[in-house]
């Protein structure tokens, strides 16, 4: 079985996925590349997180085809291929519909830096234009708006965050969810006080993210 200790991984994050309250049902995907096999393994579409099975993990090529595998790969595979394609720092994928994060996409705003573990993203996470879930639309502009950040948001649809493994990227997806929860309780009360860019710069030397411009 191809990429074993990576579909055990998926498996495991899954239910995390479900338990850490980052999305509901079979919402959301996950993926790992293997760049020196040339291959991902991605979450099978529409698969119970807490039925999925280490064999239930689609592993394919970056061209999308699919190498080892019976089910239907996530509907949102596109999306992880043209990002794979373009950031060499990214390893892993986590694709959630957690709820403060999503709301923000709903407004159509961008995160600001309300909170200093945005650091773990970026300066902010930018929210792409809104496409339908699964076409090559949306990962057209997830890419677009994600640069050379590790998060953005979906517009009404979501979240995605990069890692170099898969529990960086994990990492990253429930403490921009947090920051989300923190901008929208604080713009509720009135304007939030935000970090200033050399504050970041502090932040993120620190997370060892320090590459934006």
């Amino acid at each position: 079985m191809l990429m074993y200790k990576e579909r055990k991984l998926i498996v495991e994050y899954g239910k995390k996925l479900i338990t850490n309250g980052l999305t509901r049902g079979s919402g959301g995907n996950i993926s790992i590349y293997d760049r020196e096999l040339g291959l991902i393994a991605i979450t099978p579409s529409g698969q119970d997180y807490f039925k999925t099975k280490p064999e239930d993990i689609v592993i394919l090529d970056l061209e999308g085809n699919v190498v080892e595998g019976k089910l239907k790969p996530s509907s949102e595979l596109d999306m992880h291929l043209i990002l794979y394609k373009n950031r060499e720092d990214a390893n892993a994928i986590v694709h959630t519909h957690s709820r403060y994060a999503t709301a923000i996409s709903c407004m159509g705003w961008n995160l600001e830096p309300v909170h200093y573990l945005i650091g773990l993203a970026g300066y902010d996470v930018k929210c792409a234009k809104y496409a339908t879930y699964g076409s090559k639309e949306l990962a057209r502009n997830a890419l677009e708006a994600i640069g050379d950040r590790n998060a953005v948001l979906l517009a009404n649809h979501g979240l995605i965050a990069l890692g170099s493994d898969l529990e960086r990227a994990f990492s990253t997806a429930e403490h921009i969810e947090f920051v989300s929860e923190i901008y929208y309780l604080t713009k509720s009360l009135g304007q939030p006080n935000l970090l200033t860019k050399s504050q970041l710069d502090e932040v993120m030397k620190k997370f060892n993210t320090f590459r934006y411009k």
